[in-house]
């Protein structure tokens, strides 16, 4: 087995339809910064990378939109969430819902104990989970 001391999560990749509306999502609803963007012509793609710091020291998400794609992703089965913490999980979502983001499960405790915690979806419906970290 090689030495993994130095390695570290780069980044997450997810597909979307509408780049604008997921770089929206990110940076305006979960307070990410856009890190940057290219479109890659001959490929027919665009990337953008959001987080909250440089990749040097953050992972990451990469959004990958294909410029063809005119219907909705399946989401599948095999992706479950992205978590984000947030140190106050009640007025967050109470700022998300104003602005029309769906919740599908509101915030509360853990069914079976444990942290605070809420479900919200992005534009393409890639569920993630908000965390109550104080």
């Amino acid at each position: 087995m090689s030495d993994t001391s130095n390695y570290r999560l780069l980044h997450t990749m997810i597909r979307v339809k509408d780049m604008d509306k997921s770089i929206d999502f990110y940076t305006r609803h979960l307070g990410m910064s856009l890190i940057r963007r290219q479109d890659y012509p001959s490929g027919e793609f665009t990337l953008a990378f959001v987080g909250y710091g440089e990749e040097k020291d953050n992972a990451v998400i990469e959004l990958t939109h294909n410029w063809g794609q005119e219907t909705p992703y399946d989401l599948g089965s095999g992706f479950g969430h992205l978590a984000i913490g947030v140190p106050d999980i009640y007025g967050t979502c109470e700022g998300l819902e104003k602005e029309g983001v769906k919740i599908p499960r509101p915030p509360g405790p853990m069914k079976h104990g444990g942290s605070v915690i809420a479900f919200v979806e992005d534009p393409d419906g890639y569920k993630i989970e908000l965390i109550e970290r104080k």
